[in-house]
């Protein structure tokens, strides 16, 4: 843990970031934020449990709101009260893991069946 507060970006600048690298991604009331839409809760669940998971191993931690269906993402750094490079990286993390689909990338893992709603995971964009 640093010492130092890092000082917030300028929107102009998280706008900017966001369009080159995580379009999927706003700034919004002070807060990046990105909405998962899921096919059920059990998505939902993998979802929250991943973003957890990395946020805990960051040692930066969004706000999250979920229902059965989707969660929705939001980060800010607390301590610098606006958005820093520690967010648009766990941002950037997190849609890394939870978007991840191994069966595109044709190595060894197939990814989830798809077609079979009982393996449904996430609605990939």
């Amino acid at each position: 843990m640093s010492a130092e507060r890092e000082k917030p970006m300028a929107d102009a600048d998280v706008n900017a970031w966001l369009a080159a690298n995580l379009p999927t991604w706003k700034l919004e009331n002070g807060w990046i934020r990105r909405t998962y839409k899921t096919a059920s809760w059990k998505g939902t669940l993998m979802v929250v449990n991943t973003v957890g998971h990395l946020a805990e191993a960051a040692w930066h931690h969004p706000d999250m709101t979920l229902s059965y269906a989707w969660v929705e993402v939001r980060l800010m750094n607390h301590a610098s009260k606006g958005i820093t490079s520690k967010d648009l990286e766990l941002a950037k993390k997190i849609e890394e893991v939870v978007h991840w689909q191994p069966g595109k990338e044709g190595k060894g893992l197939e990814g989830t069946p798809s077609g079979d709603m009982r393996f449904a995971y996430i609605k990939y964009d």
